[in-house]
């Protein structure tokens, strides 16, 4: 990108050829005539599915490898995606001509990153990071005293980047950090934010973050292969090939493996189960109702014409099928959003690190508006609305130091006490 950029000076004419080559890549199915530039009629297709083929198998069996390993290291997988992500859309409006001009402006970007960082997984995963350090004292006191503290020391981090920035304002070169500094805050807003809601699905429970995530695998693999044979009418213009074939073939195979998965997945532990401290010993709980197999009566015409009279399903599995629905209709619409920001920039994808794919970021487009819906799904219907024990004596365990929770233990034999002695 910064090769690309650089052809704002006026020394480098041979970077201004390369800067109209990029916008012509884009734009050359402008001028074809309609259809010509769908997958069916593409003449290098099969060579392209063969590397798209062979990234996919390693990407897939990867995750799957990750994903055994447990939460720390799915938390871990996702912060680095974070991590790269951010480093290509960083890049995607840097200039190197002005970059030079404001020696460490580029640490100013990953500052603010961090500091977001430490914010949002500070809120995410704090109750865990206690319940873990809860058998030594000392470190028990260190942590609650940082998560006490912990909005101040972020807001302090932003504050000084925020001072830091405001410094290094240089004239004649206002325009472009303004834009930085705008640039990076919309990344936080807009990609940021949204994935890190991933890490909270992990530690509800790896199921509510690997289902979601492979119902939207399944819908670009099944998009892609039903276009890539079938496609003939467009979809949208953002994204030219895109087919209606390849988006209703997606979407009815998407619902279908939703509720197929939610029956295999559900019946193991390591993936029902929430995660309750940073440890990553094997996981056993009670999976609850929503996890428990429910046997079914058929209808006699079904048994006429089949040899089944009764199915055996997990509850979970309609709620599945509203995962489903999201990830074959709407979640693509996130990529249709990252299709149309690549035309506006006038790039193909915003990376080359994935061969066949593009970048990570064109890889994550939909990913991002699926786990937010996921975690707002499952806190609003799966999530029981009545407070546990568990949950009070957490909030009890992290609000309150060892001396109050002192006092309330005694406070609370007293009144337990008295109303023993009344009855």
């Amino acid at each position: 990108m910064q090769k690309e950029t650089a052809g704002d000076a006026p020394s480098a004419p041979t970077t201004r050829v390369r800067h109209r080559k990029r916008n012509s890549d884009v734009g050359a199915g402008a001028g074809k005539p309609n259809g010509s530039h769908l997958l069916v009629n593409d003449s290098k297709k099969y060579k392209s599915f063969l590397i798209r083929a062979y990234s996919t198998v390693w990407m897939i069996g990867g995750f799957a490898l990750i994903v055994y390993l447990g939460h720390l290291y799915i938390t871990a997988m996702v912060v680095v995606i974070q991590i790269f992500m951010a480093r290509e859309l960083f890049n995607l409006l840097r200039k190197t001509h002005e970059d030079k001009q404001l020696p460490g402006f580029r640490l100013l970007n990953w500052h603010f990153f961090f500091t977001a960082m430490l914010f949002v997984y500070g809120r995410i995963l704090s109750q865990r990071l206690v319940n873990t350090v809860t058998p030594d004292k000392f470190l028990y006191r260190l942590v609650t005293s940082l998560i006490k503290y912990h909005m101040a020391i972020c807001y302090s981090l932003y504050i000084s980047g925020f001072v830091w920035f405001i410094l290094t304002l240089k004239k004649k070169m206002y325009k472009y950090q303004f834009s930085q500094y705008a640039w990076t805050h919309m990344i936080l807003i807009v990609v940021f934010t949204q994935s890190s809601f991933t890490v909270a699905n992990i530690f509800e429970g790896i199921f509510w973050f690997l289902l979601p995530a492979s119902l939207i695998v399944i819908n670009d693999i099944f998009a892609y292969i039903c276009g890539f044979f079938f496609g003939r009418t467009p979809l949208i213009k953002l994204s030219p090939k895109k087919t209606w074939e390849g988006f209703i073939g997606a979407s009815i195979t998407t619902v279908i493996s939703a509720f197929l998965l939610a029956n295999i997945m559900g019946r193991f532990l390591w993936l029902t189960c929430p995660r309750e401290d940073l440890s990553t010993g094997w996981l056993h709980c009670d999976p609850g109702p929503l996890f428990k197999q429910e046997t079914h009566v058929l209808p006699g015409w079904i048994s006429n014409w089949f040899p089944w009279k009764e199915i055996t399903i997990l509850p979970v599995q309609w709620h599945a099928l509203c995962l489903g629905l999201f990830a074959s209709i709407i979640a693509p619409f996130g990529g249709f959003f990252a299709s149309g920001f690549k035309r506006a920039f006038k790039i193909k994808d915003f990376g080359d690190s994935i061969p066949g794919h593009g970048g990570i970021t064109d890889r994550m487009d939909c990913q991002m508006v699926m786990a937010v819906f996921a975690y707002i799904y499952h806190q609003s219907f799966v999530v029981p609305e009545f407070l546990s024990v568990d949950k009070l004596l957490d909030q009890i365990i992290t609000s309150l130091t060892l001396e109050e929770q002192q006092a309330l233990f005694m406070k609370l034999g007293q009144m337990l006490q008295e109303k023993v002695i009344g009855s």
